[in-house]
């Protein structure tokens, strides 16, 4: 995380802490190559490949096209990953359920999941922290994801600065699974994929 973000979050953390919310981070800064690996494991069957409810898909029972699509839903293409900019972190609550036990799936963060209460809070308090929810159901491209955090005084101008031809040249360069689907549709998935988020609350914008 950036210096600002860590300092943000912990400020977070202990007024959580003090009211029995224990956030702990699943994820925070993810590399280029880091988010390819996840992508070309998806494509390849390496790593599981969930439909929207979370339930697990055959990835041979895809076309390539459906395939792309079914692993944006809740992975993202190299270089558009949020977490690559230092910004971005998953949580969770390591007083429920530990790090190793923890899948990142919906059920976890609904009332009688083991992070449900942590959600309520985050919902609650995150914008006193400069924090949103970036996925959220009918507001992304992206799947809801309850657990992803962004910290909007810096994210929101990084997505702002976001350069398209720059992902396009890296993206050609990579050992990319299913570029030639990826790339003819590369400006129509930025769009959808990375532009399209739930905005942040009054609180958590930028110079608010």
């Amino acid at each position: 995380m950036l210096p600002q973000v860590a300092r943000a979050f912990e400020a977070m953390a202990i007024a959580a802490r003090n009211e029995g919310i224990a956030i702990a981070i699943a994820s925070g800064y993810r590399s280029f190559d880091r988010q390819l690996a996840i992508w070309n494991a998806k494509a390849g069957g390496k790593r599981p490949l969930l439909d929207r409810d979370g339930t697990a898909i055959d990835p041979a029972s895809l076309d390539p096209q459906q395939l792309m699509e079914a692993i944006l839903l809740w992975s993202a293409l190299p270089g558009t990953s949020r977490h690559h900019w230092g910004t971005d972190l998953d949580v969770f609550d390591c007083s429920r359920i530990t790090k190793a036990d923890l899948q990142l799936v919906p059920a976890e963060y609904q009332q009688t999941g083991p992070c449900g209460a942590l959600h309520d809070w985050l919902e609650a308090h995150a914008h006193e922290y400069g924090f949103f929810f970036p996925y959220q159901s009918g507001l992304s491209g992206v799947s809801a994801e309850p657990w992803h955090l962004s910290y909007a005084p810096l994210a929101v101008p990084m997505l702002a600065e976001f350069d398209s031809h720059d992902l396009a040249l890296a993206l050609e360069q990579a050992p990319l699974a299913l570029k030639a689907q990826v790339l003819p549709r590369l400006d129509a998935l930025v769009r959808h994929y990375v532009h399209f988020i739930a905005p942040p609350g009054p609180a958590a914008r930028p110079n608010s």
